[in-house]
């Protein structure tokens, strides 16, 4: 990783410089064609007006329309991507309503991640407000198939066309939640056996010592993704992707690249805010990206959903931009190549 006191060169440079929108559409459409969908974490940031966004559509009566923006900026969003990680759904379970707003406002080519709402994955409530009477109590409905399947999956079939992977975010379990890793496979092992199989699903695991050889036998039985995640303890997602078993599902690969290694997400926030342009420079988590997109591409049949944050280096649009970049150079054409023969 690099800082902005150290030699960073033309990347940082490249973030005081008009944003090449045409270049990283057609390098993205050219990606989604080799069935790779690089998007980000959620999309409604106002440092991102200016460069990915136009500020002008978002002006009434002479004024920039914050309301406007937040309602309208999914669809300008989707003129350039073609995924995007759906965030909201984390905090609660969602509606049909708001499924079908979000899906209004994309094409029929757009694909969403979702992140499953933590009141599934969750097993001890945490001592946050938002939980009241909850906070701190053991969660009943943790890997509850039911719940999953009547409050999340029903609301989604109504665009199911337009689901590309729903991701459950485990977040770091202590002794007290699993004196074991093995307690959480089989109970992770009985969830997966009770829902329903036809749904694009992936594991994001926040415990390093539990990505085994036990876990991934789990999610291979039931053709689930392993989420790749970049987070504060846990491997590289280069290190991750050097595991024996990592793929357990070749067709579906996830990848969601959110803190540097040692990170913590307040530091973050207070250090990268308004995401607006490049802070710092993450190589491994640049290079690992990059292995992803070629695997995929070289891959014939997999759909490959990668995910960058603002809080990886500052500013998610920037990040990929950099990622395609570098690939251009490298191959001194378009950043996605048509697969080698076999």
């Amino acid at each position: 990783m690099r800082y902005p006191n150290d030699d960073l060169g033309a990347s940082l440079a490249a973030s005081t410089m008009q944003f090449d929108r045409a270049t990283l559409h057609d390098d993205l459409a050219a990606l989604v064609a080799e069935g790779v969908y690089l998007g980000t974490s959620s999309w409604k940031y106002d440092g991102w007006l200016g460069t990915l966004y136009d500020e002008a559509r978002y002006v009434w009566r002479g004024r920039f329309a914050q309301s406007r923006f937040e309602r309208d900026c999914l669809t300008e969003y989707a003129e350039m991507f073609k995924t995007v990680s759906v965030d909201a759904t984390y905090y609660s379970l969602p509606s049909r309503k708001f499924l079908d707003g979000l899906a209004s406002q994309v094409p029929d080519d757009f694909r969403f991640g979702f992140k499953v709402t933590d009141a599934i994955t969750v097993k001890r409530t945490p001592n946050l407000p938002r939980f009241r009477e909850q906070a701190g109590k053991v969660n009943p409905r943790f890997l509850d198939p039911e719940v999953f399947a009547s409050g999340f999956l029903r609301p989604m079939e109504g665009i199911r066309g337009k689901v590309g992977v729903l991701m459950f975010e485990f977040s770091h379990f202590s002794k007290a939640d699993f004196a074991h890793g093995a307690e959480f496979v089989e109970a992770l092992d009985k969830f997966l056996d009770a829902i329903p199989r036809d749904w694009p699903c992936g594991i994001e695991l926040r415990n390093r010592e539990w990505l085994v050889p036990e876990y991934f036998a789990c999610l291979a039985k039931h053709k689930v993704a392993h989420v790749f995640n970049a987070w504060t303890k846990m491997p590289t997602v280069s290190e991750q992707m050097a595991l024996t078993g990592i793929i357990p599902n070749p067709e579906l690969v996830a990848a969601r690249f959110l803190l540097a290694q040692g990170r913590f997400y307040e530091n973050a926030i207070s250090g990268f805010e308004p995401f607006d342009a490049l802070k710092e420079i993450n190589d491994e988590a640049r290079a690992a990206a990059d292995a992803l997109i070629e695997q995929g591409m070289q891959t014939p049949g997999r759909r490959t959903y990668i995910f960058v944050n603002n809080r990886l280096e500052g500013s998610a649009p920037w990040t990929i931009r950099a990622i395609l970049d570098a690939r251009r150079e490298r191959f001194g054409r378009r950043s996605a190549l048509p697969r080698s023969d076999p």
